[in-house]
């Protein structure tokens, strides 16, 4: 092989890991998450999770990623490392299929039906389809497939450019003595091991090895050794992931390893002990592409089927290498839904951003409850429930910064329109969130000074604070469900009680005056009156912001400005009757 041949294999080898990259990225967009919550879902069941781990893993084409999502779910505590241990399994034999993809590049035949069934020939009308779709369209989910069919092209033309290039490598001795050696089970074992770790990627691997076969040189003696490291080796990516995170994510990491070592010592053992005894004739034989395919597959299936009853085993194993010993510094767990917002899922944005969905919903909760709960202690106070306020203000500016810095990464990802625009409303909405409990514990303190000081609102200011409080109670409630369900129609009736709302603050505000005059009310009860009243219509103000967001349709022009101009023009009438209706609930008594 000389310089320039190196040099074209080099360049085939870059194009099919590039064509690997972009068939999953272009799969885990047009999933759109779908198949992380499968995963997600998933019940107790062991043969149904190996089924689930083998089935997303085979349209995902990478065990790799699936492991990494399973160590960040246990991570976020959305699965239990028990359930985890069957996908993994599963995620091993699903990955398989690549391997028998790839194998239909060494078919040999006259028959034109059969050479159109080969990549090479199929392959450049599934590139021209994809760069046309690419081009010319402009729908979201038509570009991604487009992606997914190229990066099928690319791969297989990449997988075309190395086998061209390693062919003359068949009658150059030094290389066919280099690959003899791996025919040693020990170290062809550590080469795929190797080959593997660097790459991170099995179906990587064993296409290279598939590559490799065509030219003849390489037996199954050397191949099979090879194979058996190359699945130790895929567990780099799961054990890289499992850095930094919770003890039970390092042991789902583990789980992933030592199901492979251990699967892979058995079955050379058992494989090697019997061709002791009576040799395997096939082994001295070239291995080809399909072949290699079949040896993949049988193994992880054995594998998983031998293992698959010693599950717990495997999660015992795991817990006894990761103990659970308490350190010094442990910091407590974190809130359940911020556990959600796992770095690994940043790697698939479309589920990331329904983590993230599912989060701000949550901090929208906590507001809603900060602000009711502060409304419960102008009526009657309570201690207790005063650092309730005090604990959910702190927990909503803790997920306002957690998620603020998750979303601003996941933003650099490339991600759907869709997904981008749910991204832009989240981002927008928390702030709103914050700011929202951040008045609840202004109401809170006003309530505290009232009961310090022993103040005490006249029977009209009670009633017309009550009033006021109901009105802000029914407001957030439509405002976080509005958000929370996507429901555009919900949000739109959030600004007539808005609207309901300042004309009762400033109704207040006068008739407060008028009591203060007459003498039946002192300054510093009116100060705090007009605090809280303040307050309650910048929660209202809020509302308005978020119910603005979640109106906002993916792609559509939407000017804030001009839409409130033109809904509180006296010829919408859909509007006016919503006041209407809003103000006669809300009267002033």
């Amino acid at each position: 092989m000389d310089f320039f041949q190196f040099l074209t294999m080099l360049g085939g080898l870059a194009l099919f890991l590039y064509g690997m990259h972009l068939l999953g990225d272009g799969l885990a967009k047009v999933s759109g998450g779908r198949f992380e919550h499968v995963l997600e879902k998933l019940t107790n069941n062991p043969l149904k999770a190996v089924l689930m781990g083998a089935g997303v893993t085979a349209v995902i084409q990478s065990s790799s990623a699936t492991a990494v999502m399973v160590v960040g779910f246990v991570n976020s505590g959305i699965m239990k490392l028990e359930q985890a241990v069957g996908i993994i399994m599963g995620a091993n034999i699903g990955t398989t299929i690549t391997s028998w993809i790839l194998g239909t590049q060494g078919i040999e035949s006259s028959s034109f039906l059969l050479k159109l069934c080969k990549p090479t020939s199929f392959s450049p009308i599934l590139a021209i389809v994809g760069v046309g779709l690419l081009m010319f369209s402009r729908h979201d989910k038509r570009k991604n497939v487009a992606v997914i069919l190229l990066g099928f092209s690319v791969l297989m033309f990449g997988m075309d450019t190395m086998s061209s290039a390693v062919a003359p490598l068949a009658d150059v001795p030094e290389f066919t003595g280099m690959l003899t050696r791996f025919s040693n089970p020990i170290l062809g074992m550590l080469a795929g091991l190797v080959l593997t770790a660097v790459i991170q990627s099995s179906s990587a691997s064993v296409g290279i090895l598939q590559v490799l076969c065509m030219t003849g040189a390489v037996g199954y003696d050397a191949a099979l050794p090879i194979i058996m490291g190359q699945n130790i080796g895929t567990c780099v990516t799961a054990m890289l992931s499992g850095v930094g995170a919770s003890k039970n994510a390092k042991r789902a990491a583990l789980v992933h390893l030592y199901f492979n070592i251990i699967g892979t010592i058995l079955f050379m053992v058992v494989f090697y002990s019997v061709n002791a005894v009576r040799p395997f004739a096939f082994l001295a034989q070239p291995a080809n592409t399909f072949g290699i395919a079949a040896i993949h597959s049988i193994f992880n299936v054995i594998s998983t089927i031998c293992l698959l009853p010693f599950s717990k085993g495997l999660v015992k194993l795991a817990c006894l290498t990761v103990r659970d010993m308490p350190s010094a510094g442990e910091k407590g767990e974190p809130e359940e839904s911020l556990q959600l917002l796992d770095v690994r899922f940043l790697e698939i944005p479309a589920y990331a951003v329904e983590q993230s969905r599912t989060a701000a919903v949550s901090m929208a909760e906590l507001a809603e409850e900060s602000v009711n709960l502060a409304l419960g202690l102008l009526e009657q106070y309570d201690a207790d429930v005063a650092k309730k306020v005090e604990e959910l203000e702190e927990k909503v500016d803790r997920y306002e910064d957690e998620l603020g810095s998750y979303l601003v990464k996941l933003s650099a990802r490339d991600m759907s329109e869709q997904d981008s625009h749910t991204l832009s409303s989240i981002l927008h909405c928390i702030g709103d969130f914050e700011r929202i409990s951040d008045h609840a514990r202004n109401i809170k303190e006003a309530a505290e000074k009232m009961q310090e000081q022993k103040l005490v609102f006249s029977d009209k200011a009670k009633q017309e604070v009550k009033v006021f409080g109901e009105a802000i109670h029914d407001i957030l409630k439509m405002t976080m469900l509005g958000f929370a369900n996507e429901d555009t129609a919900l949000a739109s009736r959030v600004e007539p009680l808005e609207e309901v709302i300042d004309g009762l603050s400033l109704k207040i505000k006068q008739r407060h005056i008028k009591r203060l005059q007459k003498g039946n009310c002192t300054i510093e009860l009116g100060f705090l009156l007009s605090d809280i009243t303040a307050n309650l219509e910048r929660v209202a103000d809020h509302c308005s912001n978020i119910a603005l967001s979640t109106m906002q349709k993916q792609g559509e022009e939407f000017d804030p400005h001009a839409y409130l101009d033109s809904l509180k023009r006296s010829e919408n009438i859909d509007f006016q009757g919503r006041v209407l209706a809003y103000r006669d609930r809300y009267a002033l008594p």
